[in-house]
């Protein structure tokens, strides 16, 4: 088994869906990996969702990559799409740089910087459009896969949990976890917003305007409306919006589903937090220590991790019944058409 446990589910009408932000938190230096440089990250969920669509990063003049030369998790994505032929939907939740492929526009603003206290200016307005959405979405799909695609989101993970009562651990797109730097900032939001930990545990929505980021009103509005079995796509980003549901008291049939660099990740806490919040988590291991791509043994070593819904999207392949070999064999197929290897 390459995704734990064996996801069991055999849905008629499949759906993925990945929703796109962008933050000014993801512009302070060295907070993410997510693009080749801060002022880049501008540009990375538009080039992820161009990527898992076209097989082409078209916003950027370079392929999809970390700083340390890593290929965008989108590359895994897209072979999970063209593997199981799930339908992929790209949801512009804040972008300063819109995608050059068809979007569902929800019409918010970017993410400010979480150190103001003034994160999401529209969080509640996000919250129900999203919810109207997945209404709409419930009369196509039996099963919704959601990922994301928001540079910074780890350190807005980490800050709306604590305004909820939580130590989550967040993972990094970095092979080194700054934790110092997201702690700063995260403690930085909260001063000026004037939040305590667990101060907002009965106010979830206003911790996402205060120190989230427009990703996390979006998918938990998206839970409350969709009338269908959902799996959050991706590691403690997800975990937080978790959080959220739990703390909106939504009774839905959620769970959550990462790589194993996530759930294995030291510097994070995702299988604790996940048992903690009473949701049910998948790990998948795509087995890239076996790649002949380098940039794909990257991440054994703890570059990216997660991403663009990557976990999810190799859930989807394994509940499809792709098999580990065949799912890194295309894996490697998408990142030889986009690096020419």
């Amino acid at each position: 088994m390459w995704v734990k446990p064996h996801p069991d589910f055999s849905p008629e009408k499949p759906l993925f869906l990945c929703i796109l932000a962008n933050t000014e938190t993801a512009k302070i230096p060295n907070i993410s990996a997510a693009g080749k440089s801060p002022k880049l990250t501008d540009y990375t969920p538009a080039a992820d969702a161009e990527l898992v669509e076209t097989g082409n990063a078209i916003s950027i003049n370079e392929p999809a990559m970390t700083p340390s030369g890593a290929p965008s998790p989108a590359v895994i994505t897209r072979a999970s799409m063209l593997l199981t032929e799930i339908p992929c939907l790209f949801i512009n939740a804040g972008l300063r740089i819109r995608p050059k492929i068809p979007t569902i526009d929800i019409n918010a603003q970017p993410g400010g910087d979480i150190r103001t206290g003034k994160a999401v200016a529209d969080a509640i307005d996000i919250y129900n459009k999203s919810k109207a959405l997945g209404k709409k979405l419930s009369k196509f799909s039996d099963f919704v896969i959601i990922g994301e695609s928001v540079p910074g989101g780890t350190t807005t993970a980490m800050a709306v949990m604590k305004a909820l009562g939580y130590d989550g651990k967040v993972s990094s797109s970095f092979p080194e976890n700054p934790l110092d730097i997201k702690n700063m900032v995260v403690s930085e939001g909260m001063r000026n917003s004037g939040i305590s930990f667990g101060s907002l545990r009965n106010q979830p929505l206003r911790a996402v305007g205060c120190i989230g980021d427009p990703m996390m009103a979006a998918a938990a509005g998206l839970v409350d409306g969709l009338e269908t079995k959902t799996v959050l796509a991706g590691g403690t980003q997800m975990v937080s919006v978790l959080s959220i549901i739990k703390h909106l008291g939504l009774k839905k049939d959620v769970s959550i589903a990462t790589t194993c660099y996530v759930a294995d990740d030291p510097s994070a806490n995702f299988r604790e937090m996940t048992e903690i919040l009473g949701y049910k988590a998948y790990a998948a291991d795509p087995g890239f220590d076996n790649s002949k791509f380098p940039g794909l043994r990257m991440y054994e070593a703890g570059d990216v991790k997660e991403g663009v819904g990557a976990g999810g999207a190799m859930f989807a392949a394994a509940m499809m019944g792709v098999s580990q070999k065949e799912f890194r064999e295309k894996t490697e197929e998408v990142c030889g058409s986009i690096f020419g290897i």
